[in-house]
């Protein structure tokens, strides 16, 4: 989900991590992996300063579940218009199997990333329509 917050800020949720979805890099994170996680900096590309803050990250049925805002005014257009819509983890693994894949049974969430490509796939920012009455337009009209 997407929304217009403020001056050039973006509201969003998306999942940072899918279970049981094997990754670029062959990985697979596990349900109960982040079990215990809390609000961790959001950052770009998994480097520099925050460019927003999360308010929720919680695991779900499906995965790790955050909802934040992007205050960088800058990464903040990009998000709101699609060219950014990755989300991706940086963490330290706790317990991990090793099989055909490498299995992440428990990691520690160290700081949640969007990201231009992410390594999993379906770790997307959700982007829904503007709430009843609001017009893209005018949110845009409304960025400074």
């Amino acid at each position: 989900m997407v929304e217009v917050t403020g001056v050039g800020t973006v509201a969003f949720a998306g999942y940072a991590a899918v279970f049981d979805v094997v990754d670029r890099a062959g990985d697979v994170v596990r349900r109960g992996a982040f079990q215990g996680a809390g609000v961790v900096p959001l950052l770009w590309q998994h480097r520099g300063g925050a460019v927003g803050s999360l308010s929720v990250v919680v695991e779900d049925a499906r995965g790790l579940r955050v909802e934040g805002v992007v205050e960088d005014l800058a990464l903040a257009r990009l998000v709101r218009g699609g060219a950014v819509a990755g989300l991706s983890v940086g963490y330290r693994a706790l317990s991990v199997r090793q099989g055909v894949r490498r299995e992440l049974l428990s990691v520690e969430l160290v700081e949640v990333s969007l990201v231009a490509v992410p390594m999993q796939s379906l770790a997307r920012v959700e982007i829904l329509p503007l709430p009843d009455g609001e017009r893209e337009g005018g949110a845009l009209a409304t960025e400074g």
